[in-house]
């Protein structure tokens, strides 16, 4: 999502941008349309059965950077996450590279680790989301990190019709991205099952990772405590702000973040936010959301939100929303690309 809206802003400010991706399981595209202006490189990944996720991580970064290393003269590289990097640090070296550190994980994957590692310590300069993460890389690494945060479509889901996501549902709260443990799925089943009047409705796909253990463990407690979710999967991108705009609640008890981009957009549908208490979380939403440590509290925390009108809680976060525009982050990128080539190569990271 970062991808494709600062690709399409920089475009629309009359730069020539190129996208480059991975393409699993047969992709023709990404989740959405993507506007002409911005040219879109698939390398694909071709399905191996069985292929742990150590073996799927060398190969995915062995496939994208002999892709790369094909590409053309640019001005600026700049990867989104720590397979792009390490390959265009194959590719090209890292020493004209940037890289937008969005949160920061711990993987038990030996493969996926060292990604991580390299992906941090390597490129020539950094880009964080929120000053939070910005800290935590400088605390762990001993770096500094340019912090620009994500923007927000904030006119498309300010104008968005919910009312027949209410229809379908009744009276629910929305969690966007998937079942999986850094999106603290397993404490906001508890919380429902503390609100026998609110649905709980889960959109958002698989991701890189195996988490099929932790979504079986998280359905069958829901079961037992009698919380029937609403499975969606991936929602189509031209549904979502309908979506977002007919919950009672936006829950996102996250246990990492980096900024919270699908709390922004529910922010900006003018639905109640309710997040997990993190200094991130803190810094990027303040007076516009309510905080919880735990399932009590986010089950005490939803009935408020969903029962409790607040107009200046709801006023702070359309205008927080509506402060977040991806024309204001890429001209920043834009300011830090200046500032990047004028300084010439770096020395490589440790």
């Amino acid at each position: 999502m970062h991808t494709l809206a600062l690709a399409e802003a920089l475009a629309a400010a009359g730069h020539q941008v190129e996208v480059w991706s991975l393409a699993r399981g047969g992709d023709s595209g990404f989740f959405r349309r993507v506007s002409p202006r911005v040219r879109v490189r698939l390398v694909p990944v071709p399905e191996v059965p069985g292929e742990p996720v150590g073996a799927r991580i060398l190969r995915s970064i062995d496939l994208l950077a002999t892709a790369l290393g094909t590409g053309g003269e640019t001005d600026v590289r700049h990867a989104q996450d720590c397979l792009s990097a390490n390959a265009e640090g194959r590719a090209h070296g890292y020493r004209t590279l940037l890289r937008t550190v969005h949160h920061i994980d711990e993987f038990a994957t030996p493969e996926l680790a060292a990604c991580h590692e390299r992906a941090i310590v390597s490129p020539a300069a950094l880009v964080c989301v929120s000053r939070a993460v910005a800290a935590e890389v400088g605390a762990g690494w001993g770096r500094a990190a340019t912090v620009i945060g994500n923007g927000v479509a904030a006119a498309r889901f300010a104008g968005a019709d919910g009312a027949p996501w209410r229809a379908r549902f009744g009276r629910y709260v929305l969690s966007v991205g998937g079942i999986e443990p850094r999106k603290g799925t397993a404490d906001l089943v508890e919380a429902m099952a503390l609100l026998p009047g609110l649905r709980l409705v889960i959109g958002g796909g698989e991701t890189l990772f195996d988490y099929r253990d932790y979504r079986a463990a998280v359905l069958a407690r829901a079961a037992g405590l009698g919380v029937v979710p609403e499975i969606l999967g991936p929602v189509d991108d031209d549904e979502l702000p309908g979506l977002m705009a007919g919950a009672a609640a936006f829950a996102f008890p996250s246990v990492k973040e980096g900024f919270g981009l699908a709390a922004m957009e529910a922010l900006a549908a003018g639905v109640p936010l309710v997040t997990r208490d993190l200094p991130v979380l803190r810094e990027v939403f303040g007076d516009a959301a309510r905080f919880a440590t735990d399932p009590a509290g986010f089950a005490a925390a939803l009935a408020a939100a969903a029962t409790e009108p607040d107009p200046a809680r709801r006023r702070a976060g359309r205008e927080l929303a509506a402060a977040h525009s991806w024309a204001t982050a890429a001209d920043r990128h834009v300011a830090l690309y200046r500032r990047f080539l004028r300084a010439g190569p770096a020395r490589p990271g440790r």
